[in-house]
């Protein structure tokens, strides 16, 4: 019964079933307009990401140095827009410097085997968040940030992670992963999802603060270079002094 008919409100789940026909009644090929385009990007992107990692050495140096040049200059421009005055534009703007510049670094002198579990474990976590916050919805993490980012989506990464992080781990040692230390293998890359999502986060506070959707529109379909990188960032400086504990 409609508020016209009797004076009441629409119930939610009649006004949520009027917008998905609505929705429905919007043609596919319009929906995924910029499919076909998010697509063949992200191939673009992998097809030189691995280009770079197999050629390795000076190649590699030269993709990182020029990701994180474009993600420096993006982020240069989220805090000159967002910063409420010179002396905040400032602290930004070495901040980032620091902040990206040390990533950078580190992602140089990884082996690229390491290098490939530090992307696996953010690849695991975006995608096991994306699945599982989808399916099972629930509270939202910081609506005011991230209206997408629910605390499923953080529990689903999580696990995505440590699973990923525990098959490295278990490469390396073979049964021995089926002790202690494959534990904490697990909960090494459940912490990693919880900074990858972290450095989201960030940058979705930064975009929100600039009053900017993307970063940047450099890469069709899919936004800025940081837009891509947001979630490594954080994820290579906790990896690189892990790293270094153990590989002094």
């Amino acid at each position: 019964m409609g508020e016209g008919e009797a004076g009441q409100v629409p119930r939610k789940r009649d006004v949520l079933r009027d917008r998905a026909l609505r929705y429905m009644a919007v043609p596919l090929s319009v929906r995924t307009s910029d499919l076909p385009v998010r697509v063949a990007s992200a191939l673009v992107m992998l097809a030189v990401a691995g280009l770079a990692a197999w050629l390795d050495g000076l190649w590699f140096d030269l993709f990182v140095g020029a990701v994180a040049a474009a993600s420096l200059f993006e982020f240069s421009r989220l805090v000159w827009r967002g910063a409420e005055s010179p002396l905040w534009r400032i602290a930004g703007l070495i901040f980032g410097l620091v902040y990206i510049a040390a990533a950078a670094l580190i992602l140089m002198s990884f082996p690229i085997a390491v290098v490939l579990g530090v992307l696996a474990v953010v690849i695991a976590t975006d995608t096991g968040a994306y699945f599982s916050g989808r399916s099972i919805g629930g509270p939202k993490i910081a609506p005011g940030i991230s209206p997408s980012k629910t605390w499923a989506g953080l529990f689903g990464g999580m696990t995505a992670a440590g699973l990923v992080s525990w098959g490295f781990f278990y490469s390396n040692v073979g049964e021995r992963a089926f002790s202690p230390m494959g534990l904490g293998a697990v909960a090494v890359g459940a912490g990693l999802a919880i900074l990858a999502q972290c450095g989201d986060f960030f940058e979705s506070w930064l975009k929100r603060r600039a009053r900017m959707k993307d970063s940047s529109n450099l890469i069709p379909g899919h936004g800025g270079v940081l837009d891509r990188v947001d979630g490594i960032l954080p994820v290579v400086l906790a990896a690189g002094i892990l790293w270094y504990q153990v590989h002094p």
